[in-house]
């Protein structure tokens, strides 16, 4: 699906499912419409820099948009009238890098370059409470846990960690045993179990409920894992990598993947995410290309 005329950072699905929203380094965001493959309305406009992450709301009717970006802002978005809701919302002082929205619509949490996490009402577009602090580098990317209680967080200074959603609280220790900057992190559907995906290369899976590692390292990934994302369906784990692959992974079988690698860009992929149907994943990188792939799984 082309029109980005900029490296796409981030792909965020509808509530439905049909619909893919994508952000770039060209300062939009785009909503795609999945049967068609065609872009959905205009482009979304209003960062002043590269937008690095997009999430769409699962509230019904699941019209609303976060995204964040290099302009050091986080905004809301209507998708519906292609319209920013309110003003953007300003407090981190370095570039933002991640963004997500809680299961129930109601927070909006982000992650910068400043290494701190912060918590937003989605209503009304104030920052709940201080900063999360903790992170010793920058926060690269965030998620919620299904029930929304919980944050999983990962950053360059090559840890894991978990908050508290309602109190901002770190639980527990940070979840160490990466050897370079944890790039991505992603929460499974029925919150059993998180991963982090890193600059060594490897994935590793942890049970959300102990935060030990659940299974081996996943290796295969020639660099960086930039992304993750699990299949709604529980089995499978799809990363992202500076090697230009997508691979999916079976998550009952440690480091185990169940096709060849999928060569979707000459040379970065930045994000992924699976469809309601876990059979098809979208893709996006450095060619300025989102991808639809089918994976041939049972």
């Amino acid at each position: 699906m082309r029109g980005h005329t900029g490296r796409i950072m981030s792909v965020s699905l509808s509530r439905d499912g049909s619909r893919v929203a994508s952000g770039s380094g060209d300062r939009s965001i785009r909503i795609w419409d999945l049967a068609s493959g065609q872009e959905s309305g205009e482009p979304l406009t209003g960062h002043t820099d590269a937008v690095a992450s997009v999430s769409f709301s699962y509230e019904d009717p699941g019209n609303r948009l976060a995204s964040s970006s290099r302009d050091e802002t986080v905004r809301l978005w209507d998708t519906s009238t292609r319209q920013q809701i309110g003003e953007p919302l300003r407090g981190h002082t370095r570039v933002v890098w991640c963004v997500a929205f809680s299961p129930n619509g109601k927070l909006v949490v982000s992650g910068s370059n400043d290494n701190t996490l912060r918590r937003w009402d989605a209503r009304t577009g104030q920052a709940i409470g201080e900063p999360l602090r903790g992170h010793a580098d920058w926060v690269q990317d965030v998620a919620f846990s299904p029930d929304g209680k919980y944050i999983v967080s990962g950053s360059d200074d090559k840890t894991v960690r978990v908050w508290e959603a309602e109190t901002g609280k770190e639980v527990g220790e940070p979840l160490r045993g990466h050897d370079a900057p944890v790039y991505a992190v992603a929460y499974s559907f029925d919150g059993a179990y998180f991963a982090s995906g890193s600059g060594d290369n490897t994935i590793r899976v942890w049970d959300a409920r102990t935060r030990k590692m659940a299974l081996d390292p996943f290796r295969g990934d020639k660099n960086d894992v930039n992304c993750l994302a699990f299949s709604p369906n529980g089995k499978y784990l799809a990363s992202g990598s500076n090697d230009g692959t997508v691979r999916i992974w079976d998550t009952r079988q440690a480091g185990r993947t169940v096709m060849e690698p999928l060569e979707a860009d000459p040379n970065s992929v930045n994000c992924i995410v699976f469809l309601s149907d876990s059979k098809r994943v979208v893709s996006g990188g450095w060619d300025n290309v989102v991808k639809i792939w089918d994976v041939e799984i049972d």
